[in-house]
């Protein structure tokens, strides 16, 4: 019996197995409309439409879960923002800056008699500890910025265009 494979089949069988590989490799590109950070689960989740295309755990503030009150409480904000400009020469590994504070968290610290702060990105691990990659997120330790891997910042970076809505809920 003879076990030979044509050369037209050997090629067929070739190509199919190089398309199966690069869909599971490279998914189809999705345009990201919209940002939604989950801090009571630690999730980044980035949507088209209502479909949820990437899904991120995440480091956030080191000042707890309630929401940022104040300049230096260390706590990661809630409510609506956008991405308004793009850091790549940050002290982390790239940074998508959030529209913090909206008018309502400038006229709660007024009230409360204190700046809001300001500065809340998006960021990869402190330039210099990319080694640490994803044991980062064993613990809260951002200034109220959200944190994610490296490797996650770049892709989130590349799916995320400036003006992009944000929603961080509790």
């Amino acid at each position: 019996m003879n076990c030979r494979v044509q050369p037209r089949m050997l090629l067929a069988i070739m190509l199919l197995s190089a398309i199966a590989t690069a869909n599971e490799i490279a998914p189809a590109y999705e345009t990201v409309d919209h940002v939604v950070v989950l801090k009571g689960q630690h999730k980044l989740l980035l949507l088209s439409g209502e479909k949820v295309v990437r899904t991120y755990l995440v480091a956030l503030g080191g000042g707890g879960l309630s929401p940022k009150m104040r300049q230096g409480d260390h706590r990661t904000p809630e409510g609506l923002y956008q991405i308004d400009y793009r850091n790549s020469a940050s002290s982390f590994h790239r940074a998508l800056h959030i529209s913090y504070p909206n008018e309502a968290d400038r006229e709660r610290a007024r009230r409360l008699g204190v700046s809001p702060g300001g500065n809340i990105m998006i960021h990869g691990i402190t330039n210099g500890l990319g080694w640490v990659g994803v044991n980062h997120r064993l613990s809260d330790w951002t200034d109220g910025c959200i944190a994610v891997t490296n490797a996650e910042i770049e892709e989130i970076w590349s799916l995320v265009p400036d003006g992009t809505p944000v929603e961080i809920r509790p």
